[in-house]
This record gives C-alpha cells, structure tokens and sequence, in this order.
C-alpha cells in the first residue's frame, strides 16, 4: 500500500484539504495524520481524519500514531467503530505508547516507563477488542492502566479494522508480532540498517504466538523531498529526484519487506511532491515490484465500498 501523511497544523488547513484531494484523486490508499495534541498548533487528529473522510469516497485514514497516553482506549474503540461505521470502514487505527512524556504529563497525562508503556498498550489492546466484541453483551478487563467493568461493547465495526502498533524496542515489537495487524515504522527514528534486526523479532514472536509473519503488515514513513533539483541523499530522511526516489523505495519494500510505504513531504512545495508521489514514483515502483508483491496487491482503500456517510 502507498500513502501520504498530512501535517495536522491550524494555520495549514487548506495545504491538508489539497492533500487529500490529490491522495484520493491519484488512488492512493491511505492518509496519515500523527497525534500530539500537545503542540499548540496542531488541530485534533480525529477531528481532522473525521472531515478529510468527509472529502473523499475511497482513501482510508489513519492516526498515525494516536497518542495513548492522552486517549484512553476505550474511547479509541469509539472513535474508530464510529468513523468506521460513518465511512464504510475506511479506517486504520495506529496506535502508540506515547513519547514526549513532559508534554503528556503537562497535558495531565501518566508519565510512564518503558516497559510500563508496553504494559499500557497491551492492556489497550484488550479493552479495544472487547469493545469491538459483538458476541459479548458486556466486557470486563482488569489491567493495571485500564480497564472495563462491565461494560457494554458496540458499536461494532462492520469489517475488522486493522490495528497498527508503532514502536521500536523488542518488547513493543514483540508485542507486534503477536497481536498486532501492522508495524508502523518511520526512517526518521529507525534507519535502514536497524531494520532487519527489528522484522526478525516480530517474525519470532508472531510465530511463537502461531500467527503467520507474512500476515502482519509493515509500514515505513518516508520522510523527505521529492524534487527534481534537490541533491540526492539518504539518512533519516529522503531527497533527490524521482528516479531516486523509486530506486530507494524499492530497496525498501524488496530488502527491508515493508509493504506499506508513506511519504511526508518536508520543506518546499508539498502539493507539488505528493502529486509527483502519487504520479511518477508510485506507478514505477509497483511495476518493478510486480503485481504479487505485497507492497502491490495488498490495496484494499482504492475500492468502493457501500454503507458510508461521509
């Protein structure tokens, strides 16, 4: 799958609105938005995933990722099952333990550990699924961070919405592979070299909890700028013309077996490189790759599906 992350900011909101239109008018199959609700001048996420929905007909949207220290899962459920329910499941749920800490706890968030942190987001995990649990008249999960008692599940999504963790120790990766549907990864915070050690510990743990490794998505933010003048580079970002740009993302998916790819564009003009994306890097990174590749035929968004209202 290919997508494209749009900057939440308030004073850029057309810039977001012609994001999406190009997204959506190119079949692109995602647009992400990230989650600090503690930058002053950042818009709320799902109250932007909620109206970017509302423009478009086949583009899924994605927090990516909700920050939850600052969104209790219980409400993540709702939001999801709601916006799923309102767009005819064109949903994706990234999740994260949190970063930042200071602004989580001036926001009057927890301030929590490393391994707290995975133990939170595990327990995150439980209460989603027996929201979304339409057998259960009623859940109760008792975690240390949260917990239901009794509660009423529902609404309950239409089509399984796939949940994506976004993290880099073992313990979240592992945690990935054996409950997760997707790894979200960004190369701002995980180069190249450190990925292979990273898709082994997922691998491992997916097959020690009987899951198949090939059936946990991954994703790789790709931040940079795509530009025919700008000097080709790589390191924790991306730059140079579109040629590079389609040899590299290539390498990505083939050697680093990232099926997902999202680009952010940085600097410049960020219609213009999405439009080039969408264009001139996607269609030639797909027809080197093959259509068998799972980067490829993994497109599920860029099909009409009945039921949405937005």
């Amino acid at each position: 799958m290919f997508g494209l992350n749009i900057d939440p900011s308030a004073d850029r909101l057309e810039l977001a609105f012609d994001l999406v239109a190009v997204a959506e008018a190119a079949g692109l199959d995602l647009v992400a938005v990230q989650d600090h609700p503690y930058h002053r001048r950042h818009l709320d996420t799902w109250t932007l995933l909620t109206v970017l929905a509302s423009r478009t007909a086949r583009v899924n949207v994605m927090p990516n990722v909700a920050n939850l220290p600052l969104r209790g899962p219980q409400m993540l459920a709702k939001s999801a099952a709601s916006l799923a329910s309102l767009t005819g499941g064109r949903i994706e749920l990234g999740i994260g333990a949190g970063s930042q800490w200071d602004a989580v706890a001036a926001y009057g968030g927890p301030r929590r550990s490393p391994g707290e942190a995975v133990d939170a987001l595990e327990e995150a995990l439980d209460v989603i699924e027996a929201l979304w649990d339409g057998d259960r008249r009623s859940a109760t999960v008792e975690g240390v961070h949260y917990r239901l008692d009794g509660a009423r599940p529902g609404p309950v999504p239409g089509e399984p919405i796939r949940i994506w963790i976004g993290g880099y120790g073992p313990r979240m990766l592992r945690l990935v592979g054996r409950r997760a549907d997707g790894w979200t990864a960004s190369l701002s915070f995980a180069p190249p070299e450190r990925i292979p050690d990273m898709q082994r510990t997922v691998d491992e743990a997916a097959q020690e909890a009987g899951r198949e490794p090939a059936g946990v998505r991954r994703n790789y933010n790709v931040m940079g700028r795509l530009d025919p003048d700008a000097d080709r580079q790589e390191g924790d970002r991306l730059s140079g013309p579109a040629d590079h740009w389609v040899d590299v993302l290539c390498r990505y998916a083939d050697e680093l077996r990232f099926d997902t790819l999202v680009f952010w564009p940085l600097d410049g003009d960020e219609v213009d490189q999405a439009r080039r994306f969408a264009g001139d890097v996607v269609p030639r990174v797909c027809e080197r790759l093959g259509d068998q590749h799972p980067c490829v035929d993994g497109s599920e968004a860029a099909r009409e599906r009945p039921g949405g209202y937005l």
